[in-house]
Formats: structure tokens, C-alpha cells, sequence
């Protein structure tokens, strides 16, 4: 069955046990996303007139990894496990039984980036535009992640590069992990990166990462496995279709508003 595809390699989730800790891939993703982001951040933090302190980036990027973390589990749980949570209501601290919402996450995010804006006396455009940058590599290792879990594969295909995971039945199937991780991770930091080389808009930034986000979001769910539909348009559109594209809509309205409207606050996001 599996002659001219790809056989998913037994990768065991779990990197290293010590006692009763168990290390496992999907965790050490999100801190090599984090280790990298802090670098990355402190090294524009360094240069010259940068309006950013180590110390800021520090406070911030804490705050950002909670908001990640706590609404990630939120928005999967509401989002795409409602069901299990009304079963069993303790379903939503069970982090370890996996299940994280990017949309939950960006919520989450968003949340921190308000609370930290008005903790310290900044408007939220300068900290989302300071952040936006980031997140895209960390992104990238969570569809890693995803793979090495052989988790959120994608819909059965013909094609040669067709992968068969262990779990996803006999047919070979889209490595969507690995689209995403190529658009939403590899793609789009460069495509963000590049375009803060030059002083922007407020607001430009963190709207050319939702318009971006979610038009690679959007493409790449036409071959992942759906998760739950809301029976729209019968499976024309999943969940993840759905929660995309009012990103794209936000994303496109913030860039016309920060050219149109916001232009005299151009700023420098430093490199």
C-alpha cells in the first residue's frame, strides 16, 4: 500500500523521560519558538533608538507566551473540542492530551499586547508592530511540532510526496504540517522581515501578519483534514476557513486605514 508514497517514520512524541517528567518534541518546539523570539527581539532591542529595553522585551514576550499558552488551550477547547469539554469539564486542563488553537493563541496574544500597551504607557500598534515579526518562526516549529506528533495531517491524495501516518488510516495524505510550516513559518517571517526594513505606519505591520496568516491559513485548509465544520456550505469550509478570514479581512482593512489614515505615525521597527 504504501509502494511510491512516503511511510511516516516512528518518531516517539515523547523526547526523554527523567522520573516522572517526560520531555516530549511538540514542547521543545514551542521553546526553541521562544529562544529564538527573545533573540531576535533583544538583538532589535539593542540597536540604536530602538524605543525597546531588554527588560521590556523580556516583560513582553512573557506575557505574550501566556497569552499563547492560556488561550491556545481556550480557543481549541471552545473552538474544536466543545463536545468533550460539556462530557467532562476538567477536559480543558488536560494540556497534555494535546489540542492547541492558533486563533485561540492570536486571542490570547492580543489580550497580553492591550494589557501591556496601557500597563506602560504605550499604544498598542507600537508593541503589536514590535511583536508581529516574531511569532511567524514560532509558528513554523509548532507545525513541526504537529508533524513529529503525527498529528493535523491532511486530506488523502495521489500525490508522490503523499506521507501515511500511523494514525491517519491506510491512504497516503497531504503533509499539511509541512505547507504550513513553509508558509506560515518560512514564508512569512521573510515576507514580514523584509518588510520592516523600512519605516512603516503604525498598525501596517501587525496587519500585513493577519492578512498574510490568514491567506496562508485559508489555502492550506483545502487539503488539511477538516476539523469541525459549522455546516456552512456542507464541507466546503471548515473551522479553520471560518476563523481565517475575518484575519483577512481585518489584516487588508488595517494596511488601507494605516495608509490612508495613520500615515504620519510612520515607525521604525528596528532590525
Amino acid at each position: 500500500m504504501s509502494q511510491g508514497y512516503i511511510e511516516f517514520p516512528n518518531i516517539d512524541p515523547v523526547l526523554f523521560e527523567i522520573g516522572p517528567v517526560s520531555i516530549r518534541w511538540y514542547g521543545l518546539m514551542y521553546l526553541v519558538g521562544f529562544i529564538f523570539a527573545m533573540w531576535l527581539a533583544n538583538r532589535r532591542a539593542d540597536k540604536a533608538n530602538s524605543g525597546w529595553t531588554r527588560e521590556q522585551v523580556s516583560d513582553l514576550l512573557f506575557a505574550g507566551f501566556l497569552g499563547v499558552i492560556i488561550g491556545g488551550r481556550v480557543g481549541y477547547v471552545f473552538f474544536y473540542g466543545f463536545e468533550e469539554l460539556m462530557a467532562d469539564p476538567l477536559y480543558l486542563f488536560k494540556v497534555w492530551t494535546g489540542g492547541m488553537s492558533f486563533h485561540g493563541g492570536l486571542l490570547g496574544v492580543i489580550t497580553a499586547m492591550f494589557w501591556y500597551a496601557k500597563k506602560n504607557n504605550r499604544t498598542f500598534f507600537n508593541v503589536a508592530d514590535f511583536i508581529a515579526p516574531l511569532v511567524p518562526f514560532g509558528l513554523g516549529m509548532g507545525r513541526i511540532g504537529n508533524f513529529m506528533n503525527s498529528e493535523l495531517w491532511g486530506r488523502v491524495t495521489d500525490l508522490p510526496w503523499g506521507v501515511i501516518f500511523p494514525n491517519g488510516g491506510p491512504f497516503p495524505r497531504h503533509p499539511s504540517q509541512l505547507y504550513e510550516f513553509a508558509l506560515e513559518g518560512v514564508v512569512l517571517f521573510f515576507i514580514l522581515n523584509w518588510f520592516i526594513k523600512k519605516p512603516r505606519p503604525a498598525g501596517s505591520v501587525s496587519g500585513l501578519f493577519l492578512l498574510g496568516y490568514g491567506s496562508f491559513r485559508f489555502l492550506v485548509e483545502y487539503v488539511r483534514e477538516p476539523d469541525a465544520h459549522l455546516g456552512l456550505f456542507g464541507d466546503f469550509i471548515s473551522m479553520g476557513q471560518i476563523l481565517s478570514l475575518p484575519m483577512v479581512i481585518i489584516g487588508a482593512l488595517m494596511m488601507v486605514w494605516a495608509y490612508k489614515v495613520n500615515a504620519s505615525s510612520t515607525q521604525k521597527v528596528s532590525k
